[in-house]
């Protein structure tokens, strides 16, 4: 029996346990907002324990998490180390997941199987991922027993926030340097690139007043709207825009949140909007927000009385192909199709994730792990979040027959 059909049969003979495990995790919330991470990082390591796997804890000072808008983070480092020479491998997903909403018809923090599917929050995007990594490195320590090199498992917690007091923390503490990496992602394709993404709070003001006398008051909502409409025209044009990497089409804007006013009967005086805008590789943040500010900019002053307060909430580049992300990319596809029966495209995805800030870091990386072919089937972000128990299973095979190779 080959070694790569030991480590198979290795994670058959424990899949039971690998997915009470996942179901542990799910079982702990971790909504961000409003981010209280910690208790379900206490749980990580806890669990990992039970399997002789010693978690570093990380946590964050609270006065800086405070000041970022969450609670608590403490991220997690599992290292293990095998001899002299050879890479470092780092295994990174993240625990932090937006909170449920409505529309479940399973126990969002359950864990419950239905149908061959562990549903629940965070159960595709990408706890599944924390069970994934964690069996891959047991599998690969029972059979391959590598001899040099090194494996580090993260498990961070600020990947909905842009992933600074996650991995960038890590990384910036000088708490981690590792060769070559590997992030959270679906099964059916290795992912070497995504979108950036900018954020922005913007503040419209008028001016209140009684809805008997209107016109003494600045309606602040009929200026957002005709900022939104110059917004949705911009959109449009971002339609002319092609990305040249496989898998992302073109830059989009999205308005996600609009509130203000404060009763029926009082003209608004204040309408805060926030907006999300997706930036292809290709393009240039700095100008990507310069642009976004002045067509606000410009709509805003059509409006006499119109003021705005424009904030950047976020910004997150975009992930470019490092070159010396081939032997990722080559062992999964390698062992995708062997595990799947297909091939493993590489290619981009429309998501941002906190993977760039490896990449920033000149730190060579894929996305891969336990899912399935789109996050639309995964209902990431979604009610009745899901993932496939065979997909978790073989992602499982084909990571540790990956990082088997990338040790060998």
């Amino acid at each position: 029996m080959t070694d790569y059909a030991r480590l198979d049969a290795w994670i058959d003979a424990h899949f039971d346990e690998e997915v009470r495990f996942l179901q542990e995790l799910v079982r702990v919330p971790t909504d961000t907002p409003p981010g209280n991470n910690a208790p379900h990082a206490e749980r990580t390591a806890e669990l990992l324990q039970g399997f002789g796997l010693e978690a570093e804890k990380h946590p964050v000072p609270a006065q800086e998490v405070k000041d970022y808008g969450l609670e608590s983070i403490t991220n997690l480092i599992v290292r293990r180390r095998y001899g002299d020479g050879g890479r470092t491998v780092a295994l990174n997903a993240h625990g932090d997941v937006v909170p449920p909403g409505e529309g479940w018809s399973h126990d969002p923090y359950g864990g419950e199987i239905d149908g061959g599917s562990l549903y629940g929050r965070a159960a595709a995007v990408s706890k599944s991922d924390f069970a994934s990594f964690t069996f891959a490195l047991r599998a690969l320590e029972a059979v391959a027993r590598p001899t040099h090199g090194s494996i580090e498992l993260h498990f961070t917690y600020d990947e909905e926030f842009g992933g600074l007091l996650g991995p960038g923390w890590l990384l910036s503490q000088g708490l981690t340097k590792p060769d070559l990496m590997i992030a959270a992602g679906f099964s059916y394709e290795v992912v070497t690139a995504h979108n950036g993404c900018l954020q922005m709070e913007v503040t419209v003001h008028g001016k209140m007043a009684h809805a008997a006398i209107p016109a003494t008051g600045i309606d602040a909502l009929q200026g957002a709207v005709h900022i939104l409409n110059a917004l949705y025209a911009q959109n449009t044009l971002y339609q002319q825009v092609t990305s040249q990497v496989e898998g992302i089409t073109h830059p989009y804007l999205n308005v996600g949140r609009i509130e203000g006013g404060t009763n029926t009967n009082v003209v608004p005086g204040k309408v805060v909007l926030k907006l999300d805008r997706r930036m292809i590789p290709e393009e240039d943040p700095v100008d990507v927000e310069a642009t976004i500010r002045q067509v606000i900019a410009r709509a805003a002053a059509e409006m006499p009385g119109i003021t705005v307060d424009i904030k950047r909430m976020l910004l997150a580049n975009s992930m470019r192909p490092l070159a010396g992300n081939k032997p990722l990319v080559e062992a999964i596809q390698k062992h995708g199709q062997a595990v799947f029966g297909e091939p493993i495209k590489a290619m981009g995805t429309p998501l941002y994730t906190d993977v760039r800030l490896y990449a920033e870091a000149g730190i060579p990386g894929v996305i891969y792990g336990a899912g399935p072919r789109t996050v639309l089937e995964s209902h990431a972000k979604r009610n009745d979040e899901r993932v496939l128990l065979e997909d978790l299973r073989r992602a499982t095979k084909v990571i540790a027959r990956s990082l088997s190779d990338l040790l060998a």
